[in-house]
């Protein structure tokens, strides 16, 4: 199964109200502004949309607006983040009838599955919808299971599989996938901070975080990485880490959330028990935000 999925794709936000009710509209705007700045596809309720914090109707209602939204323009992965494995087969198929290109799949949540266990989870969703383009989401820092090498092996024989977004924080993984399955999975870095020495090492898409608030910037530095422009790139990367950063810490969603609302692009508005940051930390979060855009470098053309 062939899929033209590269580029930045921000892992985009899912906008509320202060009280925590949904605003779809709100949501479709931020997206909206991300495909007219620029960006290659939407990944919508991935971590940084909240995906587990909504309701399995709210969910599908989120897809649905940002499918309206896109319009075609670029591809659309749902995150797919369920408790079992019934309910991620369910869903896979549920929203690719609303009209993504393809889906995002965790590892189921709550539980923390074993190797064998994750690859049965991730071998029944592909089985059960066998149309629908997959990519593996393997960050074992945040959701406690690692897809190893010999696991990829198995998931291998499943063609919608096509995917994986490598999260470890290890750049060797990316080398090591290519040396192990050459072309076929598409790699994506799914790690702001080592988001220019994942595209140097091969990857060929970026799934971020800041790129909600700074999408001009993210889609320039992966150009200028494409491109072999790396002096270029690593200016603007030594501007940017600092604000990349805030997408590996425990409290990346409401940092995020919080950049883009400095940033006029969204509110910073959670649902509990996340919690809009306070203190020091909003203080130290908005000082960076402000910095980076009194400091915005000018983008190189292409």
């Amino acid at each position: 199964m062939k899929v033209n999925w590269q580029g930045v794709y921000p892992a985009a936000t899912t906008q509320f109200e202060q009280d925590e009710s949904l605003n779809l509209a709100r949501t479709q705007q931020v997206v909206d502004g991300l495909i007219r700045d620029g960006v290659d596809g939407i990944i919508t309720l991935g971590t940084v949309g909240e995906n587990c914090s909504l309701s399995p109707a709210e969910k599908r209602q989120v897809v649905s607006a940002v499918v309206e939204a896109v319009d075609g323009r670029v591809p659309v992965i749902a995150g797919t983040a369920e408790a079992t494995t019934a309910e991620a087969c369910r869903y896979v198929g549920d929203v690719s009838e609303l009209g993504v290109s393809g889906c995002m799949v965790l590892p189921g949540m709550v539980y923390r599955s074993t190797d064998e266990e994750a690859v049965y989870h991730f071998s029944q969703v592909a089985s059960a919808n066998p149309d629908v383009p997959l990519m593996i989401y393997n960050n074992p820092v945040s959701y406690g299971v690692d897809v190893k090498l010999e696991m990829m092996e198995q998931l291998a024989t499943f063609e919608n599989i096509v995917a994986i977004k490598e999260s470890t924080t290890d750049t060797r993984r990316i080398t090591e996938l290519y040396s192990r399955f050459d072309e076929r999975f598409i790699v994506y870095c799914g790690v702001d901070d080592i988001a220019l020495e994942s595209i140097m090492l091969g990857a060929t898409g970026w799934i971020s975080g800041l790129t909600n608030a700074f999408p001009t910037e993210s889609v320039a530095l992966f150009k200028l990485a494409k491109a072999g422009r790396y002096e270029e790139a690593k200016a603007l990367y030594r501007w940017f880490l600092p604000l990349l950063r805030l997408d590996t810490i425990p409290t990346l969603v409401q940092c995020i959330k919080l950049a883009e609302q400095v940033c006029g692009r969204g509110t910073e508005w959670v649902r509990a028990p996340r919690l809009p940051l306070q203190g020091a930390e909003r203080a130290r979060v908005t000082a960076l935000v402000e910095t980076a855009l009194a400091t915005r470098p000018q983008l190189p053309g292409f």
